[in-house]
């Protein structure tokens, strides 16, 4: 059988590719390079492409820090913890304590350092458990029908409105030092609502979608389904519930060690806090409480950006958006300027002098029409 000759596409090298040629084709370029294929580390690296946007970087790098000094910090804190020096009491930063000492000689940047592990240990123990609670109900809800989809979104509107400090303090109160699994579990198990809220709309959506009705025409099983088919679709939003979790489980930690709740052993940044604040530290000894509250602050500036990027990237107008002002700054033109800048160029001969539009600036918010009349 003959290959159609009709040359409706061509080659990057500028040769005709014959219609009838398959998609899965390959051929070489100029330069004789075949074009790359997708790989397992491409597939990778595309799983992951709602981290690779300069918002999600910096803060999975100010993230990467606070964890890094979570788990070398006997390595990194200059001394102890606990260790008190007797004669440098309540004194301000110095070359032998960086961030000054508390009432009683112990080191603020010690104290600081062995204070982020319990935070990070916390803030991701409770998402973790948070985000696998709101994945099975939240996505099995919004795939099934009937009595079964309301019952969970019934269970899921009842976790909504519990509210969490309460009910932590009653449970912290049963145990004379309350481990931090047990408090990860408990800002877990009253944190995954609002995920699972949101990943029951998103699944809702998916399961009319043709590949998923191909999939259920096939006979495939439930459990497939959801795992193979769905899944990586909400791969965007699930990041985003786990982000949005391990923020409110470091408030919601911090919260606790600073009006007490939380054993003074259990040694965080709001224990910091909490004995600042009853050794009279405010406003004088701005050295005991100041670095804390910064870390906090820090943190949270972190794992809003990385919840911004992925924002930017579920949403078509925001990824849109960004990337054309990206685009714009790397020619040097100002992303908020609304008008055509024209720039004259010299005259010929006759006298006459040509002109021409350098770009065309807009903002960053346009629709259909706007974008027709210009």
């Amino acid at each position: 059988m003959s290959v159609p000759t009709s040359t409706d596409t061509t080659a990057p090298d500028g040769s005709a590719i014959p219609t009838g040629m398959p998609e899965t084709a390959t051929f070489r370029t100029a330069d004789g390079d075949q074009p790359t294929r997708k790989t397992f580390w491409s597939q990778l690296v595309q799983a992951f492409a709602m981290f690779r946007n300069p918002k999600s970087i910096a803060g999975l790098i100010i993230l990467g820090v606070f964890v890094l000094i979570a788990i070398f910090a006997p390595l990194l804190a200059p001394y102890g913890a606990t260790q008190k020096d007797r004669t440098a009491l309540r004194q301000p930063p110095s070359f032998d304590h960086w961030l000054g000492t508390t009432h009683m000689g112990e080191d603020v940047l010690s104290q600081l350092i062995f204070g982020t592990r319990g935070v990070v240990v916390v803030g991701f123990l409770s998402a973790i458990i948070a985000t696998i609670i709101a994945i099975t109900i939240g996505v099995i809800a919004g795939y099934v029908r009937g009595w079964k989809s309301e019952s969970l979104s019934a269970l899921t509107n009842v976790f909504l409105v519990i509210p969490g400090i309460p009910l932590i303090i009653i449970v912290a109160s049963q145990f004379e030092n309350p481990p931090l699994i047990v408090i990860a579990a408990v800002l877990g198990l009253t944190g995954w609502a609002w995920g699972a809220r949101v990943l029951r709309a998103q699944t809702m959506s998916l399961r009319n979608r043709d590949f998923i009705q191909a999939a259920r025409a096939n006979g495939e099983p439930l459990h497939r389904i959801i795992t193979v088919e769905m899944l990586p679709n909400l791969m965007a939003l699930i990041a985003s519930s786990f982000v949005g979790t391990v923020t409110a489980a470091i408030l919601g930690l911090t919260t606790l060690a600073f009006i007490g709740v939380i054993p003074v052993s259990n040694l965080n940044w709001g224990t910091i806090l909490f004995w600042a604040q009853q050794n009279g530290a405010f406003p004088r000894l701005w050295w005991w409480y100041v670095p804390a509250g910064l870390c906090i602050a820090i943190i949270g500036v972190a794992l809003s950006l990385i919840n911004f990027g992925i924002d930017e990237y579920v949403n078509p107008r925001l990824r849109s958006a960004g990337e054309r002002a990206r685009a714009m700054k790397k020619k040097g033109l100002n992303v908020n300027d609304p008008v055509t800048a024209v720039r004259s160029m010299p005259t010929t001969d006759s006298g006459t002098v040509q002109s021409a539009a350098t770009a065309t600036t807009t903002h960053t918010k346009t629709d259909t029409k706007t974008q027709n009349a210009e």
